[in-house]
């Protein structure tokens, strides 16, 4: 869900193929929130810049470069760019095209865009078919590209902080449909390995190291924080209701449903790519709850 979702299964590599698609060289519902930063940055040891609408709301490490600057408004990106020689671009839908054209003219050689595991799926669906869209940009801009497509997000399942600190009780809906979330530190390692190792032309699917379902989710959550928490199945249109009030476009929360529809009762496929690229084990959803514990109304582990 996203930039992963569960709209649907993976389709093939022959599927890829027909549609004219990047083949992967390994082999989600995720709402896209506008990414604060993107980071244009150079080789082991070199400098890292970041690009945010608002420095003064953010805080970054020390030796980190800060400009200000915006996907949507390309008369920002050239000071951006300016002496990069690589850049991680989020996939901000409709800011692509002036950032290919200010890489262009910067002289980037090295792109890795943020794309989604729902561009494999035999029905694209409009999720899938943004994220292709920004995709088949990056290539037909010529620019030397990676694409990271992870699935479902582990941040997803914030979206039940505040049900998990008022009563204890989350609702959804298919609490038996399987899903692989990734931690998206793990997705930030791959994107981190693929820009200092040049790993250009490869197309990395990420899953996390579990396919778990949401009920097995609010278990692993409840020993993780201490606290009795339990799923509870609610209706579709209660759960549609609910989405849009949290701002999900009304195609993706329907593909979001159809999606876990088709998992009930299955397990996600779980994917070694993460510790493929980076060397190291993909974050675990209990590790991953424990890092984010205080959002749950819990003490940090």
């Amino acid at each position: 869900m996203p930039p992963g979702h569960a709209g649907a299964r993976h389709g093939s590599r022959d599927t890829q193929a027909r549609r004219g698609r990047p083949r992967d060289t390994r082999n989600r519902w995720h709402r896209k929130r506008r990414c604060r930063h993107r980071g244009p940055t150079a080789r082991r040891g070199g400098k890292v810049r970041v690009m945010t609408r608002d420095p003064s709301g953010r805080s970054f490490p020390g030796g980190v470069e800060v400009v200000t600057g915006d996907l949507t408004r390309p008369e920002t990106l050239p000071e951006a760019l300016s002496g990069a020689d690589r850049a991680f671009l989020f996939p901000v839908f409709d800011g692509v095209d002036g950032f290919l054209a200010a890489a262009r003219k910067a002289g980037l050689r090295h792109v890795v865009l943020l794309s989604s595991s729902t561009v494999t799926f035999p029905e694209l669906g409009w999720v899938g078919g943004q994220h292709l869209r920004l995709e088949r940009a990056v290539e037909a801009s010529g620019l030397p590209r990676t694409f990271v497509r992870p699935g479902a997000f582990m941040t997803n399942d914030l979206v039940w902080a505040p049900q998990i600190i008022d009563g204890g009780v989350v609702r959804g809906v298919y609490g038996d449909a399987g899903l692989a979330p990734v931690d998206s530190r793990a997705i930030a390692a791959v994107v981190v390995r693929a820009l200092l190792d040049e790993r250009i032309g490869e197309a990395y699917m990420l899953t996390g190291p579990q396919s778990l379902t949401p009920v097995e989710r609010v278990r692993i959550t409840a020993q993780t924080i201490g606290r009795p928490l339990r799923f509870e199945e609610q209706p579709r249109e209660q759960f549609q209701k609910e989405m849009l009030r949290h701002g999900m476009p009304a195609p993706v929360i329907a593909e979001l449903m159809d999606g876990l529809a088709v998992r009930g009762g299955k397990n996600d496929p779980v994917l070694p790519t993460v510790e493929e690229v980076t060397g190291r084990p993909a974050f675990t959803y209990a590790q991953w709850v424990a890092h984010r514990a205080a959002a749950f109304g819990s003490a940090p582990a």
